[in-house]
């Protein structure tokens, strides 16, 4: 592998935010989500969702270095 995990992993989350954001967007703009409450709730789901996910990778990362690390 040429390149660090960290590298590799945001070089994926380049090509994933956008379609991330595309998503949100087509359900915000379709009209489901009608009062403040459902709006409100919704974005705080989607953006601690993909902040999660985007830091999972670094924790899976060291996870995976500390159980080569044990094995050596």
């Amino acid at each position: 592998m040429k390149h660090s995990f960290k590298e590799l992993w945001n070089r994926a989350f380049l090509f994933v935010g956008p379609c991330w954001y595309l998503l949100v967007w087509m359900i915000w703009s379709s009209g489901q989500l009608v009062t403040m409450d459902e709006k409100i709730t919704f974005l705080a789901v989607v953006v601690p969702g993909f902040i999660l996910v985007y830091c999972s990778g670094f924790f899976i990362e060291g996870w995976h270095e500390k159980k080569k690390r044990l094995r050596s």
